[in-house]
C-alpha cells in the first residue's frame, strides 16, 4: 500500500503546481489587459493634439493643461487610492477605475467646451490612480517570487504595448469618425475590459497579500513613516525623472522633430511607435534579466546611457528616416529593459501587505512629472525652442541614472 500511495504523490504534486501556474497565467493576463487600457488612456490625446487644439481654438499650453489636470488628480489621489487598495481590495478598485475611465473619456468627447474637456481629463486622472496600486498588489499577492520579475515585465510590456499602438489606433479612428469618435472607441474598450473583470475576475484576490503572509505588527511599517523613508523617497524621485524624460519623448517627438529638422509627421510617428514598441519588447527581456541579477543599477546604467544618446541625436542631428527609426527603436529597447528592474527596486524595500500604498506613492512620481512636463515642454514649443525639450530630457535621464546607481543594493523579498 505504501508503494501505491507514494506513486500518486508526484502526480498530485505536479497537478497542484500546474494548477498554480495556470492561475498565475490567468491573473497576469487580466492585469495585463487592464494595464494595456490604462496606457491607451494616457496616450490617447498626444496624437490628436492638432485636431483637439483646432476644435477648441487654443494653444499647446492649453491642451497641455488637460494632461496636467490628469496628472494632478493622479498625483494627489494615487497614494490614498493605494491605502484603499490595501483596505478594500484591489479587485474592486481596479474594476471601478476602468468604469470611471470609460465614463471620463466619453465625457471628454461629448461635453461641449474646452473646460469640460479639462475637467473630464481630471476625472480620467482619478481613474488612473487605481492601476499601479491594484496591479502590483495583485501580482505580489499571487505570483511566486521566483517568477515575479517576469510577471512585472509582462505587466509593464502590456502598458508599453498600449502606448505603442495608441497613436496608430487614434489616428485611424479619427480619420474615419473624427477625434471625438476616436475617444468613444477608447471609452468602449475601457467599459468592455471592466465587464471582463466582472465576469472573470473571481480569479483575482480580494486582499492585497498572500494568505498567511501578513506581517506581524512589529514588522509592519505603515503610513507616513514608511512612505517618507529614504528608500521610498529615492524611488519616488526615480519615477519622477523617468516621467519627465519619457514625457518629452512620447508627447513631443512628432511636433518637436518637425520644428527642429522638418521631419515629416508620418516618419516621426513611425519612429515614435518604434520607440514605444521596442520598449515593450525590451521590457520582456528586462524581466528575464531582473529575475537573474540583483544588480539592477547596472542594468539601468546601460539603458540610460543609450537613451540619453538617442535624445542628443534627436536634438542635434538631422537623421535620414531609416536612421531615425533605427536610433529611436534601439533607444526604446534599452529603455524597456530598465523597467522591470525599476519595479524590483520598489518591491525590495516594501514590506508585505503594503504593496498598494507603496506602489501608489512612488507611482505618484509619474504623475508629478506628468503635471510639470506638458506645461514646461508646451511652453518651449510655443516659444520656438523644441531642441531644449530634448536637452531637458537628457538631463533627467542622467539624474535618474545617478538616483539608481547610488542606491543601496536591494534585498530580495520572498
Amino acid at each position: 500500500m505504501s508503494s501505491t500511495s507514494s506513486s500518486f504523490d508526484l502526480p498530485a504534486s505536479d497537478a497542484g503546481t500546474d494548477a498554480k501556474k495556470a492561475r498565475e497565467f490567468k491573473v497576469i493576463a487580466l492585469i495585463a489587459v487592464a494595464h494595456f487600457v490604462s496606457h491607451v488612456h494616457i496616450m490617447l490625446l498626444p496624437p490628436l493634439f492638432g485636431e483637439v487644439k483646432e476644435a477648441f481654438g487654443v494653444g499647446y499650453v492649453e491642451i497641455g493643461l488637460a494632461l496636467t489636470a490628469f496628472n494632478a488628480a493622479s498625483a494627489l489621489l494615487q497614494t490614498p487610492a493605494g491605502f484603499l487598495v490595501d483596505r478594500v481590495g484591489p479587485r474592486a478598485m481596479l474594476t471601478g477605475g476602468l468604469v470611471l475611465g470609460g465614463l471620463a473619456v466619453t465625457a471628454a468627447a461629448l461635453l461641449p467646451g474646452y473646460w469640460f474637456f479639462v475637467i473630464a481629463y481630471g476625472f480620467l486622472g482619478l481613474a488612473n490612480t487605481v492601476y499601479h496600486p491594484a496591479d502590483y498588489s495583485i501580482l505580489s499577492a499571487t505570483i511566486d517570487h521566483k517568477r515575479i520579475g517576469k510577471a512585472f515585465s509582462i505587466h509593464t510590456f502590456a502598458g508599453y504595448l498600449g502606448s505603442g499602438v495608441t497613436p496608430a489606433l487614434a489616428l485611424a479612428c479619427a480619420a474615419m469618425w473624427g477625434w471625438r469618435g476616436a475617444f468613444l472607441v477608447v471609452a468602449g474598450l475601457s467599459i468592455a475590459t471592466a465587464f471582463v473583470l466582472i465576469v472573470a475576475g473571481s480569479i483575482l484576490p480580494r486582499i492585497s497579500h498572500k494568505p498567511g503572509q501578513a506581517p506581524a505588527k512589529s514588522e509592519q511599517k505603515v503610513g507616513l513613516d514608511l512612505l517618507l523613508s529614504a528608500p521610498i523617497l529615492r524611488n519616488l524621485l526615480f519615477f519622477f525623472c523617468l516621467a519627465m524624460a519619457n514625457g518629452g519623448i512620447q508627447t513631443y517627438t512628432i511636433v518637436g522633430m518637425a520644428k527642429i529638422h522638418g521631419t515629416p509627421a508620418d516618419i516621426a510617428s513611425i519612429a515614435l511607435s518604434g520607440f514605444l514598441l521596442f520598449s515593450a519588447g525590451g521590457v520582456l527581456l528586462g524581466g528575464i534579466i531582473a529575475d537573474r541579477t540583483p544588480h539592477h543599477e547596472r542594468v539601468a546604467a546601460v539603458g540610460f546611457a543609450c537613451t540619453s544618446t538617442m535624445a542628443i541625436l534627436m536634438a542635434w542631428v538631422n537623421m535620414p528616416a531609416a536612421l531615425l527609426i533605427g536610433v529611436m527603436s534601439a533607444g526604446g529597447l534599452l529603455n524597456g529593459i530598465i523597467q522591470p528592474s525599476r519595479d524590483m527596486m520598489v518591491r525590495a524595500v516594501t514590506p508585505p501587505g503594503s504593496f498598494g500604498k507603496v506602489f501608489g506613492f512612488v507611482s505618484t512620481g509619474f504623475n508629478l512629472g506628468g503635471m510639470v512636463a506638458p506645461l514646461l515642454y508646451g511652453f518651449l514649443m510655443d516659444h520656438g525652442e523644441p531642441r531644449a525639450i530634448f536637452m531637458i530630457v537628457t538631463g533627467f535621464i542622467f539624474l535618474a541614472l545617478v538616483t539608481a546607481i547610488t542606491r543601496r543594493k536591494p534585498e530580495s523579498i520572498a
